[in-house]
């Protein structure tokens, strides 16, 4: 894969085993992203990896600069992105651990900045969102991590709320009635603003923990990094067999 593209979120700050040859701090008209972009080779693949939150800085959901981040990465020629998200985990299935490729996403983030479009082109910029995630990327995430054996969700609704808090109980039993699967707070505008670039854009949810109200212990962000030590494992692995289908 040519123009190959990581956005890593919690727990996926840096990407074990790149081999980093180069950073790029691209100034973009939307500002700057989040931090410079590495480049570097990753299993025998030219690979272009961005924290989403910035390192060492820690950036809320909220405020990170998600139309810089994208448009960044367009300008160096990636065309592919694949973007790592945690999340909690709503319906049984997704129970912390549980690694997610989901083919659909609900939005409920407000006040983001979620278009390239300003009005000045004189016509408006509609893009088709039916599918939200490239199919073909997509599943070629589900035949790696058949290949490699991990295992895994092929299908579901990733929710995306506005955070940095946490949800109330009742907000994630009506996300249930939505028919989400899992609810994160960095997939929105990261999926739409990829569509407007044309850029092939697919995710991994991360599940760290059961959505609030679903578990029995109160969430912390202790429980939350211990999950997230292994699935960043599971994720690099995950990765390596998708480039090993270049």
């Amino acid at each position: 894969m040519s123009g190959f593209g990581i956005i890593g979120g919690t727990g996926l700050d840096q990407l074990e085993g790149l081999e980093v040859t180069g950073e790029h701090q691209i100034a973009t008209p939307f500002g700057q992203p989040s931090r410079a972009i590495q480049e570097g080779r990753f299993n025998n693949q030219t690979v272009f990896f961005l924290h989403r939150h910035g390192s060492p800085a820690a950036v809320p959901p909220h405020l990170v600069n998600y139309r810089a981040n994208v448009w960044a990465l367009h300008c160096l020629g990636v065309d592919r992105i694949v973007g790592i998200n945690a999340v909690g985990g709503i319906t049984p299935a997704m129970r912390p651990g549980r690694l997610l490729i989901p083919d659909q996403l609900i939005d409920y983030t407000w006040g983001r900045d979620h278009t390239f479009d300003n009005g000045d082109s004189g016509s408006l910029l509609h893009v088709d969102f039916t599918e939200p995630y490239d199919r073909t990327l997509r599943m070629a995430l589900v035949n790696a991590a058949q290949m490699a054996n991990i295992t895994h969700e092929s299908t579901g609704v990733h929710g995306v709320t506005q955070g940095p808090r946490l949800e109330t109980a009742a907000e994630v039993q009506r996300m249930a009635r939505d028919g989400c699967d899992v609810v994160g707070m960095t997939g929105m505008p990261e999926a739409a603003l990829a569509r407007e670039l044309d850029i092939a854009y697919a995710c991994v949810c991360m599940v760290v923990n059961p959505a609030a109200g679903l578990g029995n212990l109160p969430l912390t962000l202790d429980m939350m990094r211990s999950i997230l030590v292994q699935e960043a494992f599971v994720v690099r692995a995950l990765l390596v067999a998708l480039l090993d289908q270049a």
